[in-house]
């Protein structure tokens, strides 16, 4: 049986076909078995944001590493380096800074410590900022600029580093000299044993 089709195109919930019309009920749809929805029945699947007191923090701890991304500054650019085409397509690379006078999710006096600590990412209108180019992934590095963000802070957060007293300063001095005397010692050591070595070869 031989079918000429002359005219076929799609509507809303219609066929036409050779001029006529034809009423379209069926839908079609396919749902993988692995898909999120089938995984996880119970789940919303919508992201949220955990808000400051949903995240726990620890003893002694000020910053529990909460950061609002709403509260920064975020640009992306292409990213340098091989990737092929979409490389050259996608911008990936981001820089994500915040101004930290503006911060107030951070307390006072931990603001003035990341000034001090992390004075070389800060710049002359004082932004804290850092960059990310590590995937092709806009959203992957993103989340390693938070990483960052979170590690400095932490960072900046730890204990002060107290300077030396004169006279502990004095002591690791003696240490470092009678460790390079001993250093030097053993070098001249292995130099005369080399020596010996080669005039016993040559006799």
């Amino acid at each position: 049986m031989n079918v000429s089709v002359r005219c076929l195109r799609f509507l809303p919930n219609q066929l036409w076909h050779s001029g006529r019309c034809f009423n379209v009920t069926r839908s079609v749809s396919f749902e993988s078995s692995i898909s999120l929805r089938n995984l996880y029945p119970t789940s919303s699947l919508t992201i949220k944001t955990p808000s400051p007191t949903e995240i726990p923090q620890r003893d002694g701890q000020r910053f529990n590493g909460y950061i609002p991304i709403e509260q920064l500054k975020i640009t992306a650019t292409r990213s340098s380096g091989p990737g092929g085409q979409h490389a050259n397509k996608v911008s990936t690379k981001v820089d994500v800074r915040f101004h930290i006078d503006d911060a107030k999710w951070l307390d006072d006096d931990l603001r003035q410590k990341i000034k001090t600590v992390c004075k070389t990412r800060i710049t002359s209108d004082g932004y804290l900022f850092v960059t990310s180019d590590r995937t092709r992934s806009k959203q992957l590095n993103i989340a390693n600029c938070l990483e960052k963000l979170r590690e400095m802070i932490w960072k900046a957060e730890g204990p002060e580093v107290k300077e030396l007293s004169d006279e502990d300063k004095a002591l690791q001095m003696k240490r470092l000299e009678a460790a390079n005397r001993e250093r030097l010692m053993k070098k001249k050591r292995r130099s005369a044993d080399k020596q010996h070595r080669s005039k016993a070869d040559f006799d």
